[in-house]
């Protein structure tokens, strides 16, 4: 059953999502920016603690709350840990006002038509069922588009689809994402076929279903209103894709209905060397400037 008072945040409030769900290929790069050296820590383990202590800063952060961040996206070993002594999920929600979403896929596959499918998920009941009980909202899976090819970008969709009817089945509410790489050649054009093939699965859905999407901020400015105003959209959310916050937030300024969603982007002035006041103070500015990009539009 979805929490009614979190899903009218996450469908009517100003603000943006705050993605905290490195995960192992993405997780070396965050801790570098941070300061962390990868000569600093060896194995898996001790680079997921240290990456946690990071997560932890910032939702312990003053500044962290859900006045601005009205939710959080986490990895896996994120849900299953703590933050000031309690489970992250509660905390987040409880505590801080910051619904809380699950980063459920296992990574990308090869390239093939263009496009890099996500791995198989075949544990992917077991995890639900887990988040569920951790009082988890929603969760988010990630493809990646290179080319507009239409074979390629219609199976990511389908894909992303039929994993996300498997979501709404266990009562969690799923984003939708198949990002459209910035350095894609044909960038314009792969957005023009994603449009469609969502449309398509959108209509499809039973009626009262709610989904959300995440999407590379597109091209042409307010490209993807028809999605946003999809009775089947809750919310449609901007990922930052490796462009400089700055670049961003102002991309995000000129699509009225999108907020954001940033991962590197919220966290690229941030560093393991501040003191807890200097932290707050970098991530305060970070979620102004990203707050003001979400809901000032031109």
């Amino acid at each position: 059953m979805v929490d009614a008072k979190q899903m009218s945040q996450m469908v009517e409030k100003k603000g943006f999502i705050a993605a905290l769900d490195q995960s192992g290929g993405s997780t070396p790069g965050a801790l570098r920016l941070y300061g962390i050296a990868d000569s600093e820590y060896s194995g898996d383990e001790e680079m997921f603690r240290l990456m946690h202590e990071m997560r932890v800063r910032i939702m312990t952060a003053p500044s962290f709350s859900g006045d601005k961040v009205i939710a959080a996206i986490l990895f896996e070993r994120t849900m299953d840990g703590e933050a000031a002594g309690r489970p992250v999920p509660s905390y987040l929600w409880e505590d801080r006002g910051v619904v809380p979403f699950l980063k459920v896929d296992k990574g990308l596959g090869a390239e093939e038509n263009g496009v890099q499918l996500m791995k198989p998920m075949p544990d992917l009941d077991a995890l639900l069922d887990r988040a569920v009980k951790k009082g988890i909202f929603g969760t988010k899976m990630r493809s990646v588009i290179a080319n507009a090819d239409q074979t390629g970008i219609a199976a990511i969709v389908k894909q992303q689809f039929e994993v996300g009817r498997q979501i709404l089945g266990h009562g969690l509410i799923p984003i939708i994402e198949p990002e459209v790489s910035i350095k894609s050649p044909t960038k314009q054009e792969a957005e023009a076929i994603l449009l469609d093939e969502i449309a398509k699965e959108l209509d499809a859905l039973p009626s009262g279903t709610l989904v959300m999407l995440k999407l590379t901020i597109p091209t042409i400015p307010d490209f993807y209103a028809p999605l946003i105003a999809h009775k089947a959209v809750a919310r449609v959310v901007a990922l930052s894709g490796g462009y400089s916050r700055a670049d961003a937030c102002e991309k995000l300024r000129h699509n009225h209905g999108m907020i954001a969603s940033f991962s590197r982007a919220l966290t690229e002035d941030l560093r393991v060397t501040m003191s807890d006041g200097e932290f707050d103070a970098s991530l305060a500015a970070t979620i102004d400037q990203i707050y003001a990009g979400s809901v000032t539009k031109v």
